[in-house]
């Protein structure tokens, strides 16, 4: 559903080394689907949902189930290796780990779109600064509004149906 750009680390072999170190020290299971999921996951640019993971594994792994990528996400999160969103729609999303980004929602269609911006980044630390010295941690920047086709523009297009027809 989301639109991804390279905010999160390009090889996949180092994200695949550190499950299978949470695993090892977790004294947790390996079993084929659960490996599927993961690596279906990782390759995964979107910002997924269970049932969108579910179907993409079942392409090549017809019996895998709802309640075993529920969990394998779960743990995919305890390990620091997807983080779990919710963009308003009663449905949580998951993206791979990676560099920090914010988001535009479209409300309409749900597209995603990530982006960085120095200068918000910038402002927030002096708003911080300004506001007795607090220091950020971290922080979600959610955008919401819809896109040029939702918006009223007689010529604006979804960016979700551009992609759709590719």
């Amino acid at each position: 559903m989301g639109e991804r750009s390279d905010f999160r680390p390009n090889d996949t072999d180092e994200l695949k080394n550190r499950w299978r170190s949470y695993i090892t020290d977790h004294r947790l299971n390996t079993t084929a689907q659960r490996e599927a999921i993961v690596e279906q996951f990782l390759r995964t640019r979107d910002h997924v949902s269970i049932d969108e993971l579910l179907s993409k594994v079942r392409k090549r792994h017809p019996r895998v189930g709802y309640a075993t990528v529920y969990r394998t996400l779960k743990l995919l999160v305890e390990s620091g290796l997807a983080i779990e969103r919710q963009f308003g729609d009663g449905q949580a999303r998951y993206e791979v780990v990676g560099d920090h980004h914010d988001h535009l929602i479209c409300i309409k269609c749900g597209l995603i779109l990530e982006f960085e911006d120095d200068e918000i980044e910038r402002l927030q630390e002096r708003i911080a600064a300004k506001l007795g010295g607090f220091t950020v941690l971290r922080h979600r920047h959610e955008l919401y509004g819809t896109c040029p086709k939702y918006s009223g523009d007689a010529n604006g297009t979804c960016p979700n149906e551009q992609r759709a027809k590719k």
